[in-house]
């Protein structure tokens, strides 16, 4: 299985701690960064993440920010995804069993590294229970972005999305 992987800059060492730990389980990880404590902005990397998912590139993602919150309204926003904030083992178990979420999102600064742990591997190992409503709710759901649908090449296929702001991160031109 492979697993996409993203964070911003709050969190970089959890990240990578959780990278291993899905390496150490036998997992293909694609880490989309960041890989440093610089300065820079959540929606990259939650985009970067949740395209590699609705892509079909990888399988499932996990992201983290401080609190979870900003970098799981990034994933969204990324055409195809199904992005779950998560606290808990029984909240991540929901979000793939219920919702067939395929990204799950938690706050590295909220949750310790052994929690992560624990709701990365329960996410992960928990199988969606298909019925005719949970699909009926998750068409409902997905039926949401499909009126924008004639954009999805400006926005999924755009490697040059957010390049105006990586190119001002790299000049240490971000001041916020």
């Amino acid at each position: 299985m492979k697993i996409a992987l993203g964070c911003d800059h709050i969190v970089t060492s959890l990240k990578m701690e959780v990278s291993d730990h899905l390496k150490a389980r036998g997992f293909e990880v694609v880490d989309v960064g960041t890989y440093d404590n610089t300065r820079t902005h959540y929606p990259i990397f939650g985009k970067k993440v949740g395209e590699l998912v609705a892509s079909g590139e990888c399988d499932l993602g996990v992201v983290l920010c401080g609190t979870g919150v900003g970098i799981s309204t990034a994933v969204n926003k990324a055409y195809g995804t199904r992005c779950a904030l998560v606290r808990d083992c029984a909240t991540a178990r929901y979000a793939k069993s219920e919702l067939n979420a395929n990204v799950i999102a938690f706050g590295g600064m909220i949750v310790g590294r052994d929690l992560a742990f624990e709701i990365i591997d329960t996410f992960i190992d928990t199988d969606y229970k298909s019925s005719p409503e949970k699909e009926k709710m998750i068409e409902k759901l997905m039926s949401i972005e499909k009126k924008y649908s004639d954009d999805k090449d400006g926005q999924v296929n755009n490697t040059e999305f957010f390049k105006e702001f990586i190119e001002k991160r790299d000049r240490g031109e971000y001041h916020d």
